[in-house]
């Protein structure tokens, strides 16, 4: 895709700040309907909060746990047009704290998909590499899932819904042959969920529970790079404060990160709206509960990031880190990113 196929990043990504009420409310301000919402508080301990037009807006799974798909009747209570609406829930909109929320663009409810040996209902915006998938696992290793992209996801993240388990992530930057979870600490093992590459219309699972179990219900968010606005890639770090430059085509946005080399370390969720200039220092963790950190980690810049820190959960020397990226603005263009 060309740089100037999304001149406009916010039109599918979007960070959202806000402060509870303890009653009910309206989040607006994304000039779109949002499809998939990850919602964190930020002054106190409470879970990372995930919602999907797909599984149905008051069903929630939290990528700090294991737990199965719960229903939340006072939390997000409703997708709209410029946002959604939020119950009193104490994770979602408790008065005196402050939230982040972020916000993506996919296709609405879904579609049937039978592209894969497994059905699916499908949410997919092939414009910005986006795309929700659920389906009910066949136990069978090799068996395939349609995601609706058109083009090869670089990342996938699969949670069962029906039943605890953990979070199942692969990345190209890794290859099938190694996998992360999203929520644990650990470096990446040796895999045994993803059976050969992506392509164009499927992805491959073994019978792994955390994939395929037979009869058990699954949501996939699926990612693919589209240049200028997102990006899916590794960086190698050099251990020193005057760190690695990672080239992405775009002032991000938003980013998280994850040492793959090294466990117990977490992965970081950095964006722009928190720290609207340099250096990115305020973080959030999406494999724990806590409540946001601070520590000089990063510069946004026109065309991608700069490491500012020594520590292992961002830049040890020798060790490679993974990362997703969503754009502020693109690099070049109708509409090209400007100094920070």
């Amino acid at each position: 895709m060309a740089y100037t196929t999304i001149k406009k990043p916010s039109d599918y990504f979007n960070t959202k700040l806000y402060s509870g009420n303890g009653s009910t409310q309206n989040i607006t301000g994304l000039d779109f309907q949002p499809d998939w919402v990850w919602i964190k508080e930020r002054t106190s301990t409470s879970d990372n909060m995930l919602f999907d037009a797909v599984r149905g807006a008051t069903n929630r799974v939290e990528s700090n746990t294991t737990d199965s798909e719960a229903l939340s009747p006072n939390q997000l209570t409703a997708f709209n047009s410029d946002g959604w609406t939020t119950g009193n829930s104490a994770g979602t909109n408790e008065s005196g704290q402050t939230y982040a929320s972020w916000n993506w663009l996919a296709n609405g409810t879904g579609v049937a998909n039978t592209d894969g040996s497994i059905s699916s209902t499908v949410s997919a915006n092939t414009t910005s590499g986006f795309s929700i998938a659920t389906y009910t696992g066949n136990g069978t290793s090799g068996s395939t899932i349609g995601h609706g992209l058109t083009s090869v996801p670089s990342m996938i993240i699969t949670k069962r819904t029906d039943s605890a388990n953990g979070w199942g992530v692969y990345h190209q930057s890794l290859g099938t042959g190694k996998e992360l979870y999203l929520n644990y600490d650990n470096s990446e093992q040796s895999s045994n969920f993803w059976i050969t590459t992506p392509t164009t219309s499927v992805f491959s699972v073994s019978s792994s529970d955390y994939v395929n179990l037979n009869n058990a219900t699954y949501v996939a968010y699926c990612f693919a790079d589209v240049q200028g606005y997102s990006k899916f890639g590794s960086y190698v770090g050099n251990g020193s404060t005057d760190g690695t430059f990672v080239y992405t085509g775009f002032k991000p946005a938003f980013i998280i990160q994850k040492n793959a080399s090294t466990g117990s370390t977490n992965w970081q969720i950095f964006d722009n709206k928190r720290n609207d200039f340099n250096v990115v220092d305020d973080y959030l963790i999406v494999n724990s509960s806590g409540a946001e950190g601070v520590s000089t980690s990063l510069d946004f810049v026109s065309n991608g990031f700069k490491i500012r820190q020594s520590a292992g959960y961002i830049n040890t020397s020798g060790d490679t880190y993974i990362y997703m990226a969503f754009a502020e603005q693109p690099l070049v263009g109708d509409n090209p990113a400007t100094a920070r």
